[in-house]
């Protein structure tokens, strides 16, 4: 029975920590850049957020081979599929609204959208760090409404930091350990 649990670890795509170590380094990254190229007045030749297309190659890829693996899947994988699936969806709205409005505000819409299925996932799967990253989020979404944009920026990385890359760094070391038993 052990060794079946640990096997199923094994096999969890959540839980080997690669999604939020990947959309958490690339948010915290694209935020800070988009914040430096504000401050300090300068230009990439590109929009970095461009990049979040890109994560989607090796984010679809290694679902697919994770899913591919297993032959059987959890409610509460079903239930997280239909959270993130969701979380997916809505921001695709949100990024044609943004684009639609130009309103600098839209940033505390995405901060709050990435606190809800941080904070769903962190209750779900009694993982603590992703719940206080959920809350961050929120708190950081409120806080970005009193700043410029620019600083909307930082509060976006300290989100994404703390929603996922934190918790991904965390899941990615338990894995490791799990792993090797």
């Amino acid at each position: 029975m052990i060794a079946s649990m640990i096997n199923k670890a094994k096999n969890s795509y959540i839980e080997s920590g690669f999604g939020p170590l990947l959309w958490g380094t690339l948010i915290s990254f694209c935020s800070l850049m988009t914040y430096a190229q504000i401050t300090f007045h300068f230009t990439i030749g590109f929009d970095v957020w461009l990049l979040s297309l890109l994560a989607l190659i090796p984010q679809i890829y290694f679902s697919w081979r994770a899913k591919r693996q297993k032959n059987y899947t959890s409610h509460d994988e079903t239930t997280m599929n239909y959270v993130w699936s969701t979380f997916v969806i809505c921001i695709f709205f949100l990024s044609f609204y943004s684009y639609k409005t130009q309103s600098e505000y839209s940033i505390a819409l995405y901060m709050m959208i990435y606190g809800v299925p941080t904070f769903i996932t962190g209750g779900i799967q009694k993982f603590p760090p992703m719940i206080i990253g959920g809350i961050i989020c929120w708190v950081c979404s409120i806080a970005s409404f009193y700043t410029g944009f620019a600083n909307g920026m930082l509060l976006t990385a300290i989100s994404a930091a703390s929603a996922w890359l934190i918790p991904g760094i965390i899941l990615r070391r338990r894995y490791l350990k799990l792993k090797n038993v």
